[in-house]
């Protein structure tokens, strides 16, 4: 697929326009974003991502659309998964709801710097070493082992290198101070708890990048559909982190979705040189794994909502008396005067 400067040209700028305006005209102000707002806005960040895929399809044609939906839907169903990370970070830096919009926000800025440069070093690595593509698939399949068996990525902030080098070079405070990374105090320059937590993010996202960019390798070698779908599906993470970031326990199966995807993908890029799966094959296998794995989590908390409603039920419920048990004492204290 060839690329003209152009493209480049218009999508970055696409990306920019869209960030500055959500960190200084629509969210500029820290405020707890509702539930009707993440959803109207996750709404309209999935929408702009399939319609990128079609003017794909009229530019391109069928294969580069096909390729772009795969690898969104990739990167889109790992997102998901890191917000869940995203949530216990802020957790232990008791960050406020009213503030992690601003550091989802930058998080996103720097996940973008930091993919763009993973991409072009993966595009490099493929195109001047064949072997890269075994390597890739190795690791998937490594990390799908890992998540098969070991489930979520368990998150220690505490042992974050980069966050213990911050506290050894600069002051962090112990209280935070509004939406500010920085504050002054008495002369010294020192880093709140919101720096921290955007520290841990952007560094834990770097783990992240380590599993999506082979992922979407797999299914495409042209690194602008590789940027693309890896943009888009971190544009509406923000959205999707103030929607479903409270409903974990819904997507209990979504970690053995994840590694099914990982491993079917790693073994795609192992079996290259032997049998090149038709990217159709692959949109449908993802979807596919996806659709069972949502599916699965719906009917299996649905079922334990209502056993958890019927066993509060029957424990407000008053126990009745046996037919043969006595009744009340005073009733046969009567009864028994009425027999002398």
């Amino acid at each position: 697929m060839d690329v003209p400067l152009f493209a480049w040209i218009a999508l970055i700028g696409f990306i920019a326009l869209v960030l500055v305006l959500d960190l200084f005209v629509f969210h500029r102000k820290a405020a707890v974003i509702p539930i009707r707002e993440a959803a109207i806005w996750s709404a309209v960040w999935v929408t702009l991502g399939l319609c990128f895929a079609g003017i794909l399809y009229l530019w391109q044609g069928h294969v580069a659309a096909e390729e772009y939906v795969a690898g969104y839907l990739i990167e889109k169903s790992l997102s998901v998964d890191n917000i869940f990370v995203f949530a216990l970070i802020f957790g232990y830096f008791g960050i406020p709801d009213r503030y992690q919009h601003r550091v989802l926000m930058w998080g996103i800025v720097g996940a973008l710097l930091m993919r763009g440069l993973f991409i072009a070093v993966g595009a490099a690595l493929l195109d001047a070493f064949h072997v890269t593509l075994y390597v890739f698939g190795a690791l998937l399949l490594f990390t799908a082992y890992k998540v098969l068996r070991h489930g979520a990525a368990q998150v220690r902030p505490e042992r974050n290198i980069v966050l213990r080098g911050l506290r050894r070079t600069m002051p962090v405070t112990e209280e935070l101070h509004g939406q500010h990374f920085f504050v002054r105090s008495r002369g010294v320059l020192m880093a709140t708890p919101l720096f921290a937590a955007l520290l841990v993010v952007e560094t834990t996202d770097v783990v992240f990048a380590v599993d999506s960019i082979p992922a979407i390798f797999a299914v495409t070698e042209t690194t602008f559909i590789v940027f693309a779908a890896n943009a888009f599906s971190l544009l509406g993470m923000r959205a999707a982190y103030f929607l479903i970031s409270g409903a974990a326990r819904r997507f209990r199966r979504l970690q053995t979705g994840l590694g099914v995807i990982l491993a079917g993908i790693g073994v795609k890029l192992l079996l290259t040189d032997v049998y090149k799966v038709p990217i159709w094959a692959s949109l449908s296998f993802i979807v596919t794994v996806l659709s069972v794995t949502f599916a699965v989590s719906w009917y299996e908390t649905r079922g334990a909502a209502g056993r958890a409603k019927q066993a509060a039920a029957d424990a407000s419920r008053p126990e009745l008396p046996d037919a043969g048990d006595e009744l009340h004492p005073a009733a046969g204290r009567n009864a028994g005067g009425g027999r002398e």
